[in-house]
């Protein structure tokens, strides 16, 4: 892999207990559960129904305006947080020149003074969602909304800085979009561009196309019978209900005329005639073609299968119901992945017994290793969680039709009134068998840098993909993160309009358990090696995945902002050797992370 020039970052290590502890709490954005019914007519939204924005030149009453810092102190490379009496800003020096920007990263609100700062965007150290330093645009995911920019002017060689005070305390911003200049009355059957699936990749896609000035009619279809909802916070936060999960409220949708059809299933596509039928019957002509559908979550053969009480978490109304039949009794999880372990994790409080069950040694074991998978293992026996690993479900026993038992093929059979099943999904494609849209040999659709399909004008992301990894020399790969997602509707949408824009983000992931995040970027699969820095015990580590002579992915806990920190090195197209950590490791105790600009001893 070529490298490129040597890229300037600046971090700190290790996030404070009370910052990482708020991370978990909120959803992206909140909203109504309030949705509309696929009824066989598509509604158009009329362009006087829009949000309340911020006014674009607010009035001074509106304006706060403060000196904040001389001009040498700060150095180039450097964000500081200064507060202006209403709120606070990040203020940025790259290059010699300073930029004030909202100090709050939009997603789950992490103070990006933490985050890393390279190539004129500063990096969230949470999560890894990218914003321009001159504009506050968003550059990569997760999340949907942008930073507010402010203004900057430089007098005396002192820094000050003009804010609106709505913008302060939004702490969030949404960029400028068309609205819908095409009525649907009396053309409800056709529409310019059609997604299927309404999870992060479908809802950007709609997004990215309403930013790009885009004025076309939308329709957005989903099997779900809510408005596009954080379904990565599910399996975290399963007592969450559907309007605090909600990325957009349904005012949104309204204001730029993004047409919702909910509880709405296509059955065929016929890519010859360009049209999908639902389940009901309704038929729907398309220019353009999104197919977003994701997967489907792989349920247990075994005899008893079909006893009351064995769910897979796929909803909020999924979630919802574990929580309550978990609640002071007995509760099963099998598979000990991330959908696994987070509900075993956020049962341990609920229920009275919570048993994993996996066919691996350890948990995570293919995806984070043995050392780290049983570091982690450990922090959940700590926490009452029993585990019966090298084994699987044998039989599932019901009383009066509901689940009482889990036999095991180790012949244990375990209490259960709740059985939680995790052991991973499919893709949701079975619709498209017949329709001439390529499907390779595990149902997943390949497409190329571009989310495009082997059909014109029919494009694909999220979950059920498969695409070309630039940085893993264009691997075609499945990666089915809520970040990457995001990133294959932004392509997807930018196609449409013939931007001829590649897929090229650097995967990331995270999870939550016990109130502690676990971060991972890169793709691990193949890794031959994992070389750790820091303490396993005390779960303050960052674990190096390597294969041959290349960094191919990282993981932390309690060790913010390294992930981001390498993540944006690989998006740079630097590669990371081997060598260089083992070296770090070997002669630093310090912490210090400069070796990874290149410019490291």
């Amino acid at each position: 892999m070529a490298v490129a020039s040597t890229v300037e970052l600046k971090i700190e290590v290790v996030l404070p207990e009370k910052e990482r502890g708020k991370e978990e709490l909120a959803a992206g954005g909140k909203g109504s559960p309030l949705a509309y019914q696929g009824n066989g007519t598509a509604r158009h939204f009329h362009a006087e129904e829009r949000l309340p924005t911020p006014q674009p030149y607010p009035s001074p009453q509106d304006c706060v305006e403060a000196t904040v810092c001389h001009v040498k102190d700060l150095e180039n490379g450097q964000m500081r947080e200064v507060e202006l009496g209403w709120g606070k800003v990040l203020l940025v020096k790259d290059n010699g020149e300073f930029h004030a920007l909202g100090h709050k990263c939009p997603h789950y609100g992490a103070p990006l003074v933490k985050g890393v700062l390279s190539r004129g965007r500063v990096r969230c150290p949470w999560h890894g969602a990218c914003f321009n330093i001159s504009t506050g645009d968003l550059e990569d995911f997760p999340g949907l909304d942008s930073l507010h920019k402010f203004q900057v002017k430089i007098e005396k060689e002192k820094v000050t800085v003009r804010a609106s005070k709505q913008a302060l305390q939004l702490q969030r911003r949404t960029k400028v979009m068309a609205k819908c200049i095409s009525p649907s009355a009396g053309h409800s059957s056709s529409t310019n561009v059609l997604i299927v699936g309404a999870g992060a990749a479908g809802l950007v896609c709609a997004e990215t196309l309403r930013q790009e000035g885009f004025s076309d009619r939308i329709v957005l279809c989903t099997l779900d019978r809510h408005l596009p909802y954080d379904r990565a916070k599910l399996s975290k936060s399963l007592d969450a209900q559907p309007e605090q999960l909600a990325l957009r409220p349904k005012e949104f949708f309204r204001a730029y005329g993004i047409e919702m059809l909910t509880e709405a299933q296509v059955v065929t596509v016929d890519v010859r005639n360009k049209k999908v039928v639902f389940k009901d019957g309704f038929k729907l002509e398309y220019s353009k073609l999104l197919l977003a559908p994701g997967s489907s979550p792989k349920t247990l053969n075994c005899k008893g299968k079909d006893v009351e009480n064995v769910l897979t978490i796929r909803t909020p109304e999924d979630a919802n119901r574990v929580v309550r039949l978990a609640r002071g009794r007995n509760a099963v999880v099998v598979g000990a992945g991330f959908l696994g372990m987070e509900v075993a994790a956020y049962l341990t409080e609920k229920a009275h017994s919570v048993s994993v069950v996996e066919l691996e040694e350890t948990p995570f074991r293919r995806f984070l290793g043995e050392r780290v998978g049983r570091a982690l293992m450990k922090m959940f026996e700590n926490n009452r969680v029993k585990f019966y690993m090298q084994t699987e479900v044998l039989e599932l026993r019901a009383q009066e039709g509901k689940l009482q038992e889990v036999v095991l093929k180790s012949s244990k059979v375990l209490r259960a009134d709740v059985c939680v099943v995790g052991i991973g999904a499919v893709p949701a494609t079975g619709f498209l068998r017949q329709s001439g849209i390529g499907l390779d040999s595990r149902g997943f659709i390949p497409v190329n840098k571009m989310m495009q399909t082997n059909i014109p004008g029919v494009f694909a992301a999220g979950d059920a993909v498969t695409f070309p990894l630039a940085w893993r020399n264009n691997r075609k790969v499945n990666i089915p993160h809520w970040q990457m997602a995001h990133a294959q509707g932004r392509v997807a949408a930018q196609n449409m309009l013939a931007q001829e824009a590649e897929i090229n983000t650097v995967p990331y992931l995270w999870t939550a358990m016990f109130g502690k995040s676990l971060r991972y970027a890169g793709y691990g699969e193949g890794f031959d090696d994992v070389i750790i820095q820091g303490d396993l015990e005390e779960l303050k580590f960052v674990a190096f995945y390597t294969k041959g002579d290349e960094v191919i992915a990282v993981a932390s806990m309690n060790y913010d902002p390294i992930v981001s920190k390498v993540a944006e090195v690989l998006a740079s197209g630097r590669a990371i050797r081997k060598r260089e950590v083992e070296l770090f490791i070997l002669h630093s105790k310090t912490g210090d992370m400069s070796w990874l600009t290149g410019k490291g001893s």
